[in-house]
């Protein structure tokens, strides 16, 4: 099978390799899409002694069933399914409280990540990949396409807006910083569960026009950025603060716009700062809650699929086969693709 593979510093080619074996309690998944995520980009990117290197890369999986193990039950051959993003154990104290995106066993602390399909383990970026039946879940009538970035571009804004819940009320005003594939997904998600204000930010025009067909208050990404939101905060600042880069600039308005016992997530991997100092010369405000988020669990990821099958939330995707992979990595590297883009073996 053709499977894309990271084969060295930001180089990815498409290899031939052998279909995958299937274990008792595993399911063959005919890879109906993969999608493509700034993850993949920072990972290919981090040198040439990367464990990672000669794997298949792909954490966004969605397909239909090839195959079954002889002990896996209430799934048919021709399902359409949803991989899960962590790969959790379902057994340590963290799976069984429901926090399954931090499983103790397979993610443990200061790993490169928690397991997931193409961060540990062959991923989806191929003609078939190999999942324990646990690790899927449903997808019904959904496009088996355009579904496979629910598992990571939705799901993973739906578990940072689910960890601030109690703050998203209907006179909250909250700030979405980069409205790519993280953001345009989590700010449909704010609109469809919550009551609250959104003001969407991006450099690019044509984000910030889907942010206003959606119904929110789009402001370009700049200089002027953090005053404009300080302006329609009446000087308060916002609630919440999403940011879906984590670039220096985001993270710098971030830090300038959230309110007094506001609450700010940190979701993009751009390597963005800001000094802590534990003292009132502090470039937070008080009270302010922070949190790095990451991946979600699998009771988020079911409201996630409910949410798509009922028309509430729609990945925007680009599709590109499989064997455009190349020039996929590259669209993705210097912004040219709108929402997320998706490989179709």
């Amino acid at each position: 099978m053709r499977a894309v593979t990271y084969v060295k510093n930001d180089t990815v080619e498409i290899h031939e390799k052998p279909i995958p074996e299937i274990a008792a309690d595993e399911v063959l998944l005919k890879v109906g899409g993969a999608g493509l995520c700034h993850s993949d980009i920072a990972i290919i990117g981090m040198g040439d002694d990367n464990p990672l290197i000669g794997s298949t890369l792909g954490h966004e999986v969605s397909g239909t069933v090839e195959k079954l193990g002889e002990n896996v039950q209430g799934w048919n051959v021709g399902d359409a399914a949803l991989v899960a993003l962590v790969l959790s154990c379902g057994q340590c104290g963290e799976c069984l409280a429901g926090r399954d995106n931090q499983c103790e066993v397979v993610s443990p602390r200061n790993s490169l990540a928690p397991l997931s399909p193409g961060i540990g383990v062959d991923g989806g970026m191929a003609d078939y990949i190999k999942v324990k039946a646990r690790h899927l879940d449903p997808l019904g009538d959904l496009d088996v396409v355009a579904a496979a970035p629910l598992a990571d571009a939705a799901l993973t804004p739906m578990h940072a807006i689910s960890r601030v819940k109690d703050r998203l009320t209907g006179d909250a005003t909250v700030v979405v910083l980069g409205l790519g594939g993280l953001g345009h997904m989590g700010l449909q998600i704010l609109l469809a569960t919550t009551g609250a204000r959104i003001i969407g930010l991006d450099t690019d025009p044509e984000k910030l026009a889907f942010a206003e067909s959606k119904g929110a208050i789009a402001i370009p990404s700049d200089a002027d950025a953090a005053d404009k939101i300080m302006d329609l905060t009446n000087g308060i600042g916002a609630d919440v603060v999403f940011d879906f880069v984590g670039v220096q600039p985001t993270v710098t308005t971030a830090v300038n716009v959230v309110r007094n016992g506001g609450a700010i997530r940190f979701v993009g991997l751009g390597n963005g700062g800001f000094d802590y100092v534990a003292g009132s010369a502090s470039p937070l405000p008080w009270g302010v809650e922070i949190e790095r988020a990451y991946g979600g669990t699998r009771a988020e990821m079911r409201e996630v699929i409910a949410l798509a099958q009922q028309g509430k939330i729609g990945v925007e995707v680009k599709r590109y086969p499989l064997d455009d992979a190349v020039r996929a990595f590259d669209d993705l590297h210097h912004g040219r693709i709108q929402g997320r883009g998706v490989l179709v073996p």
